[in-house]
């Protein structure tokens, strides 16, 4: 009798945040581990950095110094064939993360360097002509470089022209928005929602100041947001102080099907972030429930959504601006709808786990 073999599956390291951390890198990974790659690939998580973590200063310290020796006795017992290392260009994760893609090199493995935002490497290294060489030598390390933006694959090919760079968005699961039933016109107040990090650098304080200016022009106006941050307790104060706190509802951190029903019930995602943005999840997943964002033209923003077709664009710190486009949406509410159309069909079309798995099963096989 004949016996079937089967070739055991290549195994890959995915480093990264805690999985249940709230991080758009940790979403990144537990969509990673879900999709279809996971049939093809043996995949496993290495936790690093401090998200999703409660320790000391101590604990902390010790953690830096000692967990690249753990990362390489890891290597070492498993055996992965590539390391896929998720890090930011910020100082706190470049110096850190390099520790672990020099344990990866020095024990000879295929390594895979996926940036999730930060500074573009000339920015990142200011007018240093060391630093601007040792970030050139870095960056010459990993087998593949992927980023989520093609502006941010435009700024890495002309700073290390010999390193491979691959554009690989973000993607999510539709199913949770195809279980929604199709929006049907409504003129009661928009509900305007912000999903994500409580930082000021996203933008958060700018949405309060606009809701203030909108009602200041009679129109009454709805806002859920749904999130949890160092900034937190400021933001509660200045909506106090804005006197909207009753028409604003923090709600904390959403999962699951928490999530799906506030996207269900909401009509506009507002985002003014000038923070370094990669691709944010939440941006994917409001088009996906046919909600319009109104946000800045960051990181891989553009890429995703044109001004005017499915969202709006604004400038920066810029209340009034975003106020404007949040009554232009309330003044036409069949504009609202088309735009909305218009972002589910592009997310369909460009953004699905089974487009985004395709393509790392591409890559992974190429090393």
């Amino acid at each position: 009798m004949e016996r079937k073999t089967h070739a055991a599956k290549t195994s890959v390291v995915l480093l990264g945040p805690a999985l249940g951390a709230v991080s758009g890198v940790s979403t990144h990974l537990n969509q990673l581990l879900s999709s279809a790659l996971a049939d093809e690939f043996s995949l496993h998580h290495f936790q690093v950095g401090r998200e999703g973590r409660v320790e000391s200063r101590m604990a902390r310290a010790g953690r830096f110094l000692f967990s690249p020796l753990v990362f390489a006795r890891y290597l070492s017992r498993t055996g992965p064939a590539i390391v896929h290392l998720n890090t930011s260009i910020n100082k706190r994760a470049f110096w850190r993360d390099l520790a672990y893609l020099l344990v990866a090199r020095a024990m000879r493995r295929r390594t895979v360097y996926q940036v999730h935002g930060g500074d573009l490497p000339e920015i990142f290294v200011g007018g240093s002509t060391i630093s601007k060489a040792l970030m050139r030598r870095v960056l010459g390390l990993p087998q593949a470089i992927v980023l989520l933006a093609q502006s941010e694959a435009i700024a890495y090919r002309a700073f290390v022209p010999a390193a491979r760079v691959e554009v690989i968005p973000n993607a999510i699961d539709l199913l949770p928005s195809e279980r929604v039933a199709t929006r049907s016109p409504s003129n009661a107040p928009l509900r305007v929602v912000y999903v994500g990090r409580l930082i000021r650098a996203k933008g958060i304080f700018e949405i309060l100041q606009a809701v203030r200016e909108v009602q200041d022009r009679g129109v009454a106006v709805n806002v859920t947001i749904a999130g949890d941050g160092p900034d937190a307790a400021e933001l509660m104060a200045a909506a106090s102080q804005l006197g909207i706190d009753q028409h604003v509802s923090f709600v904390g951190p959403v999962f699951g099907e928490d999530k799906s029903r506030l996207w269900a019930e909401a009509d506009v995602f507002a985002f003014p972030t000038y923070h370094p943005e990669g691709l944010p999840y939440a941006l994917l997943e409001s088009m996906a429930f046919g909600v319009v964002p109104i946000t800045t033209a960051v990181g891989a923003i553009p890429d995703v959504m044109e001004d005017g077709l499915q969202g709006l664009l604004v400038p920066a710190k810029d209340p009034q601006a975003l106020a404007a486009c949040i009554l232009r949406l309330d003044a036409d509410r069949a504009e609202m709808e088309r735009m909305g159309r218009s972002g589910q069909k592009r997310i369909r079309e460009h953004y699905t786990l089974e487009i985004m798995a395709r393509a790392f099963q591409a890559l992974y096989e190429t090393l």
